[in-house]
């Protein structure tokens, strides 16, 4: 599952880079590519811990 997050991160990315690569751009290609990169940097920024939860367990 961990590899998911990495291709949906490519996926969009290129997917957006295609649609707004033309002059005349498809606006809904470049929509979707956006959201599916939005959605692979989300899974992988949540399985980021916190820093700050790391700063409080040690300084109790």
């Amino acid at each position: 599952m961990k590899y998911l997050n990495y291709v949906l991160l490519i996926i969009g990315a290129l997917v957006a880079l295609y649609a707004k690569a033309g002059e005349n751009q498809n606006q809904y290609l470049l929509i979707i590519g956006i959201v599916v990169l939005m959605v692979g940097v989300y899974r992988i920024a949540r399985s980021i811990p916190s820093r700050n939860s790391d700063d409080e367990n040690t300084s109790n």
